[in-house]
């Protein structure tokens, strides 16, 4: 192994870190909500429409319209907030040391709220991963398929999806032939949910993701030593999607991130 792919990895390692710690990180949600085309209230007090965990009693209200969501902080004298909802972009306001999110799955919108003082977040103490073994770093062949697919997802909570998949990465583990299917990131930035059996004692049992590299229109690498924890191994506010059956592999990947410490 070389110096310099040892320090990538580290230093990926070290950015992995810094993004799940951040204020818009995964360690600090806590709580989602879905929004219905009626005034919610918000708040820690028991008698709001969406009861938070943290923050003031009575913290505000939100209103969904057709096309926008209003939030009206309860202070007098503050101004509305008006959120237009964007899958690929969700809106955000912040009171205090909440932060809101307007997500939009199927359609269908929800408020995600996180907490940057959180104690999971505040205290976490790291991640745990496999020694680096750049045998596990592969380049794939990526191939055109023939017609693109409409692919049904699962997620862990239990809400289908349906992706668009136009390739796939083809490769070979000791002998024998594997294919794994992209079904989420983007064009250029492909996404693999997949499972192995390592999930059975040593990582995540829902999935792990791994992100394709140094694509070209005939291959691209699966650095398998940077494969890493869904949100919802973190917390029970996500909406993690699940491997479709070509991406659970019959073979232990001994590389990449650890189930959470």
């Amino acid at each position: 192994m070389t110096s310099d792919y040892q320090r990538a990895i580290a230093d990926w390692q070290s950015s992995r870190f810094e993004h799940l710690t951040a204020e818009d990180g995964w360690l600090n949600v806590i709580g989602r909500f879905w929004l219905d085309e009626s005034v919610a209230r918000i708040g820690s007090a028991d008698d709001n429409d969406i009861v938070l965990s943290a923050g003031p009693a009575h913290l505000g209200t939100i209103t969904q319209t057709p096309d926008t969501l209003v939030f009206q902080a309860e202070a007098a004298g503050t101004d509305a907030v008006t959120l237009v909802p964007d899958p690929t972009r969700p809106p955000k306001f912040s009171v205090g040391s909440l932060r809101f999110e307007i997500t939009t799955m199927d359609g269908r919108h929800a408020l995600r709220v996180r907490d940057v003082d959180a104690p999971e977040r505040t205290s976490f103490t790291g991640l745990s991963y496999f020694p680096t073994d750049p045998a596990w770093c592969i380049t794939a062949e990526w191939a055109l398929l023939d017609d693109p697919i409409a692919m049904g997802i699962d997620t862990v909570a239990g809400i289908p999806t349906t992706v668009q998949i136009t390739h796939k990465a083809v490769f070979s583990h000791d002998g024998e032939r594997y294919e794994l299917l992209p079904t989420h990131g983007s064009a250029h930035k492909p996404q693999f949910v997949l499972r192995d059996l390592t999930s059975k004692s040593e990582t995540y049992g829902a999935a792990r993701f791994v992100y394709g590299e140094d694509l070209t229109a005939t291959s691209i690498v699966l650095d398998f030593n940077k494969a890493f924890n869904p949100p919802c191994a973190f917390t029970d506010h996500a909406v993690c999607p699940l491997p479709p059956r070509e991406n659970i592999l019959p073979f232990r990947i001994e590389a990449g991130e650890r189930k959470p410490l």
